[in-house]
């Protein structure tokens, strides 16, 4: 079975792609993003699977494609930021490295831009991104091996300390 070398959970906003992106190159390895897996195997975007299956329907794929990515991805994998609402998904992480990228509602804000392509913040995403941000902080925390700031950082000083961390 091949596993990830990294497992990437956090808010919308808090990095996972642009640092997960950074942190494959400098390991030379693939980056995979479960939302990525998720649009390839519904065969359109996420926003589309909301309004057209609702989101227990997209809860359902998400759970498929972390299970499916968990077992097949020999790098750096992204997972949605609630993926780890899943409890099934929580129990899949145990004995997988997962970094926790951690971001503040202001720097999250100012990454994801208000809600364009997120179907949950489509109404008051300032205070639906906060709600969703409280809910699931306690989560990431409990599947996390790390856990790493990421407000005011560079993705490559981010990165950079993912791998330091690895190495240990």
């Amino acid at each position: 079975m091949t596993r990830p070398v990294c497992v990437l959970v956090g808010a919308p906003g808090s990095g996972k792609t642009t640092v997960g992106q950074a942190l494959a190159a400098g390991l030379g390895v693939e980056f995979r993003d479960t939302d990525l897996d998720i649009e390839r195997m519904a065969g359109k975007p996420i926003p589309e699977i909301f309004i057209d299956e609702g989101e227990a329907h997209f809860r359902a794929l998400e759970r498929a494609a972390v299970a499916a990515a968990l077992a097949s991805c020999p790098g750096v994998l992204a997972l949605g930021g609630g993926a780890v609402l899943a409890e099934e998904t929580r129990a899949a992480l145990v004995g997988h490295p997962v970094v926790h990228l951690s971001v503040e509602l202001s720097d999250a804000v100012k990454r994801v831009g208000l809600g364009a392509g997120r179907p949950l913040l489509a109404i008051n995403p300032r205070a639906t991104l906060k709600h969703l941000m409280d809910q699931r902080r306690p989560l990431y925390e409990e599947v996390a091996t790390a856990t790493v700031r990421t407000d005011g950082r560079l993705p490559e000083e981010i990165a950079a300390e993912i791998h330091a961390l690895l190495k240990r």
